[in-house]
């Protein structure tokens, strides 16, 4: 009989003979292991609700019956195996019919730790197990003995509804191998890492050694007496470990479910970077136009999301002059996107939820109206809907910016040439009634180079993420917006990236970085846009942050980026502020949201 044997060199294992080469799992909850799952409130039950694939139960034989505990102090004849355990699993295999649950596909193993004589304990073991044939002859069902195991050579002649939790220094023949669950060993015995950070290079590769060999013999391998806590978890998911060990079920089971939501890889090439000229960048001359680029919810997290999402690029990053915007509303240390916008536009601060007005509700001047007195054009663009608070910002004057009709009333005396974006149902019927001077179309392809009509662009494709098929369509927009509004006397253009916040709110990963990177592209557009005119200004910041993202792991070379968010709401992060062409010296610092309206003035020579 051939023999598979074990070396161990210089703290590493090699197999003689190579089996099945190792897979990167896709991790759900059934890649989690309760350990010392009786010791939890409820036994069982919420490991097997929250989706677990491996539950634990240390057994003791103790006058005849297997007891359940860590330690044998712990001892209650109440607290048996068969109560905690297999009466249970029986239930349920009778409750659907041979089936783990109403997913026909989904399996459990019952990992058996025994801490007495593994002989007597085990032959117990199996009498009690023969009075529950449901359990024994289900193939959805793994029971693995770990812990004390009869010896080695004795294996294949247990019932062969018995699997052994397999070590790595023991040597088995191809017979018992086909016994073996799987490799279960102590992550300190190869590693004083704490948890924190990653794990020691010459550490880690005697580790992915060991999931090599697991892997190979096509085996899953677990890892006991590790940190239990999410970064953790991320470090066993990227050396491949089949076996997430955890004696916190209901957040690991969290943890697991949200990782789609959670993490982000982008499946196409990254975006290639436009390549800034930096002529007038800088510049001490006063710019002809404006360019204020709001990523909604944006603030660094949501940036260096997308800069490793893109693998380690974005264009945003490649302009000199950056500054940092403090958040806060006139009546809250955490602002929201209404009077986050209204500091951009008035340069006052207001209460949340109010829309161009000031903290008593008294109507505040906006930049466009300003600015269109200088003789200015000015435009509106939103990957949201017209009427939201941003674009409204920049508009109207309302206390409440839910005020949809109203703020859509204020936008005929706002004098806007041009706003583009989405309308909900609210918003639909408000531009219904609208009287002139505004002309309502539903692409922007009518529009005409310097024309002097008022429109309202209204597409459906702009109220969608990226994620549900957008496309382009912000990028596609600003290209529409300048060549309208190219002219003698210069415009003001303000361009939302209203989506990023959505992001955040829902706390979805991939739909943030997808949002943040059609962003960047933009941004793109709008640089060499200013280096082509050579009279432009282009100011990129967030009205706040959303979600309380932290990033807790990334890989530049493959564009995969992972998340932890604190909150589904936002939060009083500052935001940076870039900066590009004539006058974008004035933005370096640190400063109130209200001081960018007062340095775009400044830039204009205004103030």
């Amino acid at each position: 009989m051939k023999k598979i044997v074990f070396l161990v060199l210089a703290g590493s294992f090699y197999l003689v003979e190579n089996k099945l080469a190792a897979q990167q799992l896709r991790y759900t909850p059934a890649q989690l292991h309760a350990h010392n799952d009786y010791e939890k409130a409820i036994p069982f039950w919420n490991a097997y609700h929250a989706g677990f694939g491996s539950i634990e139960a240390d057994i003791f034989l103790e006058k005849g019956a297997l007891l359940v505990a860590h330690e044998k102090q712990q001892l209650n004849q109440h607290i048996t195996l068969e109560k905690l355990y297999l009466a249970p699993l029986d239930s349920i295999l009778k409750k659907y019919n041979g089936n783990i649950d109403t997913a026909h596909t989904r399996k459990l193993q019952l990992l058996i730790d025994i801490k007495t004589e593994a002989v007597p304990t085990l032959d117990t073991l199996i009498r009690l197990l023969e009075k529950y044939p449901r359990i024994t002859g289900s193939d959805k069902i793994s029971i693995v003995i770990s812990g004390n195991r009869p010896p080695v050579n004795t294996f294949t002649g247990y019932p062969s509804y018995l699997f052994f939790d397999g070590v790595f220094t023991q040597a088995y023949d191809t017979e018992t191998l086909k016994r073996i669950a799987l490799f279960s060993d102590n992550l300190k015995a190869y590693t004083r890492w704490n948890g924190m950070g990653i794990i020691p290079a010459a550490e880690r590769k005697t580790i992915d050694s060991l999931v090599s060999v697991a892997h190979r013999l096509n085996k899953k391998i677990r890892f006991w007496n590790a940190p239990d806590i999410i970064n953790t978890w991320y470090q066993l998911m990227r050396l491949h470990a089949d076996w997430i060990n955890t004696d916190h079920v209901t957040e690991s089971a969290f943890f697991m479910n949200s990782l789609p939501m959670r993490s982000f890889q982008q499946a196409t090439p990254p975006h290639q970077l436009y390549q800034p000229l930096h002529k007038n960048d800088g510049a001490h001359k006063a710019p002809k136009n404006i360019i204020l680029l709001i990523g909604d919810g944006t603030s660094f997290p949501q940036w260096y999301a997308g800069y490793t999402a893109n693998h380690g690029a974005l264009n945003v990053f490649s302009m000199k002059y950056t500054g940092i915007s403090k958040t806060s509303s006139f009546d809250s240390y955490i602002t929201d996107s209404a009077p986050g916008s209204t500091a951009f536009a008035t340069g006052e601060k207001t209460n949340n939820r109010s829309v161009g007005v000031d903290h008593t509700g008294a109507p505040i001047p906006q930049l466009p109206a300003l600015l269109k007195k200088k003789g200015m054009r000015t435009a509106l663009i939103t990957s949201g809907d017209i009427s939201d608070a941003t674009p409204a910002d920049f508009y109207a004057h309302q206390a409440e910016r839910s005020s949809s009709a109203a703020i859509i009333r204020d936008l005929q005396q706002s004098g806007i040439d041009l706003l583009m974006g989405s309308a909900g149902t609210e918003t639909s019927k408000a531009l219904a009634e609208m009287k002139a001077p505004f002309k309502v179309i539903s692409t922007a392809d009518s529009l005409v180079q310097n024309n002097t009509t008022q429109y309202v662009v209204v597409e459906k494709r702009a109220g969608t993420s990226m994620l549900h098929g957008r496309g382009a369509w912000l990028a596609e927009s600003f290209k529409k917006a300048t060549e309208h509004l190219t002219g003698k006397q210069g415009f003001f253009m303000m361009l939302e990236a209203a989506q990023i916040d959505h992001g955040g709110h829902a706390n979805n990963l991939p739909y943030l970085v997808t949002e943040v990177l059609d962003f960047d592209q933009t941004i793109a557009q709008a640089m060499a846009f200013a280096d082509t005119n050579g009279e432009t200004l282009v100011i990129v910041t967030g009205d706040h942050e959303t979600g309380g993202l932290t990033l807790l792991g990334g890989d530049y070379k493959t564009g995969f980026v992972a998340g932890q968010f604190a909150t589904t709401d936002h939060t009083a992060l500052p935001v940076p502020v870039f900066a590009y062409g004539p006058g974008a010296q004035l933005f370096t610092g640190t400063y109130e949201n209200t001081e960018v309206f007062h340095k775009i003035l400044k830039a204009l020579n205004l103030k």
